[in-house]
């Protein structure tokens, strides 16, 4: 197999007109599974590559490993996990683990199920009297914060400020220089000090103090990698709440957009609730809410489809390509919850898994359950909807549905 230049592919599917549906320039990609770019970087997009590369050893997620370092946004500050390699990464992650997921604490989020209900519950009932609602400003955006508000012990008259640093934090990772104020950026940076110097305070108040909020976990545990220190745990918390809210937002307005999209599965799933595990797990698959990992680079030279790619080479890993493979996925662009055998992308593989994967899951099912019990014959208003403009996370910057 060899390596062609396939850059007008990649550039049409950055571009913000392929938004509403790059899946077809996706098809036109994986054509040629390991392409190199003009710049000297690579792109690969077909699944078997994807999850060979996913777990190999000579891939870094640490952005010093490129022949050309990438700035980072946050100098001076402890890198969260994710873009760590091992041992560090290993370390960081086993001590977030042991307070967020099984073997150590196994029933976290299986115990959230009656607060995430409430959280829906309440966020459904301001509906009323709304003819017309926005999925996103009115659903899926405030719900993850108030989860992970709870999750992290943030006092809930904290909240609203809580809330507009996440907002001004998110709005900048969509920031185009070409575009947007350069306020937008700078609003963002700002939040992200803040919100540093916020969670700094609450972990001030928990050394020597147990409790029962992760914060408190974290700081006091002695376990057998030692305690985190107070900036590793603050960006542990940022990684949570920027990854975890993110994937969620798009993953639930995902998938109440291919619902309404595919309504004969709307009163399935109407009829039938338990459906909605499955269905979970073909959204993932279908509407992934992350369809980019933009970077990784090589640490040595490495051989992908009899591809060399050379040490310190930036490598993009197309996840949404892969999760429509047609090598790995029967008739992969019909939406199934019924498919079987689904190992899906949706939240990456290898040891980077999404660490907050199990919590969107569940958070999804509970918020796509609800949803479709309570709506009243829920309609699109507009179709395609304005998407955000990141071809990373990909998702609808705003849903409006009718309902009666």
């Amino acid at each position: 197999m060899t390596t062609t230049e396939t850059p007008d592919t990649l550039h049409r599917i950055l571009d913000y007109s392929s938004r509403p549906d790059p899946y077809p320039l996706y098809a036109e990609l994986r054509e040629t599974p390991v392409a190199r770019q003009e710049d000297g970087s690579y792109v690969v997009s077909t699944y078997r590559e994807l999850t060979d590369l996913l777990h190999d050893p000579h891939l870094s997620s640490d952005v010093r490993n490129l022949s050309h370092p990438m700035p980072s946004v946050e100098e001076g500050t402890t890198p969260a996990f994710i873009n760590m390699d091992p041992p560090e990464h290993d370390r960081l992650r086993r001590m977030a683990m042991r307070h967020f997921g099984p073997p150590h604490t196994p029933g976290l989020v299986a115990g959230l199920d009656d607060d995430l209900a409430a959280v829906v519950g309440g966020l459904i009932d301001d509906f009323a009297g709304k003819e017309q609602i926005d999925i996103v400003d009115d659903f899926a955006y405030p719900f993850p914060v108030t989860v992970i508000c709870h999750l992290l012990g943030v006092p809930r008259e904290d909240e609203p400020r809580f809330r507009v640093w996440v907002n001004d934090l998110i709005n900048s990772i969509d920031y185009n220089p070409k575009t947007d104020p350069k306020e937008k950026l700078e609003n963002g940076l700002q939040a992200r000090k803040d919100l540093r110097q916020y969670l700094g305070g609450l972990l001030e108040q928990r050394h020597g103090r147990p409790g029962e909020d992760l914060l408190a976990r974290m700081v006091n545990d002695d376990g057998p990698d030692g305690r985190m220190t107070d900036d590793e745990i603050i960006s542990t918390a940022n990684l949570l709440l920027i990854a975890g809210h993110e994937t969620t937002v798009n993953l639930i307005t995902n998938g109440m957009l291919t619902l309404l999209r595919n309504p004969q599965v709307l009163q399935r799933l109407r009829d039938d609730p338990d459906l909605v595990v499955p269905l979970v797990e073909e959204l993932l698959r279908y509407e992934p809410p992350v369809h980019i990992i933009p970077w990784r680079a090589a640490y040595s030279d490495i051989t992908v489809a009899d591809t060399v790619i050379p040490k310190g080479s930036q490598i993009m890993l197309m996840l949404a390509s892969g999760s429509r493979d047609p090598d790995r996925f029967h008739d992969p662009d019909r939406f199934d919850p019924d498919r079987r055998d689904n190992q899906h992308l949706g939240f990456g593989s290898g040891i980077h898994l999404c660490f907050g994967g199990p919590l969107a899951r569940r958070e999804t099912q509970i918020a796509l359950t609800e949803l479709v019990r309570r709506l009243d014959r829920p309609s699109l208003v507009t179709d395609p909807p304005p998407y955000r403009r990141s071809p990373v996370l990909r998702g609808p910057v705003h849903l409006h549905i009718e309902h009666r």
